[in-house]
């Protein structure tokens, strides 16, 4: 119950343990209790003003887990031998000199509004995710799969919606801030979330709000190990299959359960009023207006509501989950979301998504390449097309790159995990176009020119979106940390 009777002892931080446990119930909407107590707030530096910071008033970042390779993305090497090129082969691009794997002719098409980096390097060849996503200087295996573990960082939408809840005075937006699709990391596959996508040190309130999906895939996979039959909605589902904003799909059939809630955000306002003379309870406040929106406003359900579209468009981004999570990307974009994350997440298998240590290459050529040949392709174009491109910065980031050398062991091929050189690529929002950025040896295996951190690519995305990159934010002990460790700016990204 809400409503707990107790020894009204005033603790050293002037709360009553009676106002203590009051703020525990806040955990249902995600509160924890250090954002109540909270620690001083976050320093945003002022940067040097040109014409480059803020231009991505947007983002849409493409999480490919599990690490695409270099080689048969954005990397060939058409010269290298067999055991180093395999059984895929390089095209020329609309860009005089830049070639890409051949299973991405539609990207190919589009390179003169892409920017590609060949040489993104660090030390953790693993599944990093908090490494990829947020400034943490090292990787902690010990910690990775403990997404609130007081040491990790925050999430860089996480931080995003951070700041610009400082530019608002805390005015709660319209519509979140930092949405996630198409479920949560994790939670579809055989072991527990990692760390990475989530608010950390900033507390729970600043994570993502995450989208659900229910229905089952209609297309089989190809293999995966020893794994037969499986099917996949990333790789197709049926038009009428939605995205849901996690229970509430749920609330909005079952009448009782809104006005369940409606009683409990009733309850929370009158231990809000009692509280009102403590500043550090402002997070209260918001939480329970972000919860009680989500329940009540139609926007963001509209917005998800891809199948608002006309079928023309939904077939250019293909009828997959990750095609129409794209769309839906697209739709909260316009409706003002700032920042939308599309997890290409394992679903099923741990051992699925882009981690193609087994049947590489049918892997790639039958599900993983041509899906997101087409589904890339057609967001930038669509955002292009409805005068979107300039303002929405695209990132497609993963956690490494693959192997040079191929293991022919496994049926199909395998690539394994390789950090010293991997590649990436991105659009708008103030990235250059028709790019290519850094070199890599003849077999794609190190970096020989312009070496870049994928801390860096952090760091220009926050420039991008008109956030000083040196600003900082504080852990729970109050102890300033830069936003994204040792990344920095890097100049040649840019238009």
């Amino acid at each position: 119950m809400l409503r707990l009777q107790g020894n009204p002892k005033t603790l050293c931080d002037g709360l009553t343990r009676r106002d203590l446990l009051h703020v525990g119930g806040l955990g249902a909407f995600g509160l924890a209790l250090h954002d109540v107590l909270g620690s001083k707030p976050a320093q945003a530096k002022p940067a040097e003003r040109d014409p480059k910071f803020g231009r991505a008033k947007s983002c849409i970042l493409i999480y490919k887990y599990g690490a695409p390779p270099q080689h048969e993305t954005f990397d060939p090497k058409p010269d290298a031998p067999a055991e180093i090129q395999g059984e895929m082969k390089a095209i020329p691009t609309n860009v005089p000199g830049i070639q890409i794997g051949d299973h991405l002719p539609k990207i190919a098409k589009i390179m003169d509004r892409l920017t590609v980096v060949r040489s993104l390097t660090h030390r953790y060849p693993l599944h990093g995710t908090v490494y990829a996503l947020t400034g943490v200087p090292d990787v902690d295996t010990r910690i990775e799969a403990q997404p609130r573990h007081p040491r990790q960082w925050p999430f860089i939408g996480s931080l995003v919606d951070y700041f610009e809840e400082k530019r608002a005075n805390g005015r709660p937006p319209e519509i979140p801030r930092n949405i996630a699709l198409p479920f949560p990391m994790g939670s579809k596959n055989e072991i527990p979330p990692l760390a990475g996508p989530y608010g950390a040190m900033l507390g729970s309130r600043y994570d993502p709000i995450y989208t659900n999906f229910a229905a089952q895939g209609t297309s089989q996979a190809p293999d995966i190990v020893d794994k037969r039959g499986f099917k996949d909605p990333l790789f197709g589902i049926k038009p009428t299959d939605k995205l849901h904003l996690g229970d509430a799909a749920t609330v909005e059939k079952d009448l009782s359960q809104l006005e369940l809630r409606r009683s409990l955000l009733s309850q929370f306002e009158q231990a809000r009023r009692s509280l009102d003379a403590n500043e550090r309870l402002q997070t209260f406040t918001h939480q329970q207006q972000t919860a009680f929106s989500l329940l009540t406003s139609g926007k963001v359900h509209d917005a998800l509501d891809y199948t608002r579209e006309r079928m023309s468009v939904r077939e250019q981004y293909g009828m997959t989950l990750f095609g129409q999570s794209c769309l839906a990307a697209r739709r909260l974009i316009e409706a003002g979301t700032k920042f939308v994350t599309v997890f290409w997440d394992a679903y099923g298998l741990n051992a699925g998504s882009w981690d193609t240590h087994y049947n590489h290459f049918g892997r790639l050529k039958n599900f993983l390449l041509p899906v997101f040949d087409q589904t890339f392709s057609a967001l930038i174009l669509d955002l292009e097309q409805r005068g979107l491109l300039d303002d929405t910065l695209v990132l497609v980031l993963s956690e490494h790159g693959r192997t040079p050398k191929i293991d022919t062991k496994p049926k199909g091929g395998g690539r394994d995990h390789w950090s010293r050189a991997y590649s990436q690529v991105y659009a708008g929002g103030g990235m250059g176009r028709g790019k290519l950025i850094g070199r890599t040896d003849k077999h794609a295996g190190d970096v020989i020119e312009a070496a870049v951190s994928p801390k860096d690519i952090l760091a220009t995305a926050f420039y991008l979106l008109g956030i000083d990159p040196e600003s900082t934010f504080n852990d729970p002990t109050g102890r300033p940390l830069p936003l994204t460790g040792t990344g920095v700016v890097r100049p040649e990204l840019l238009s």
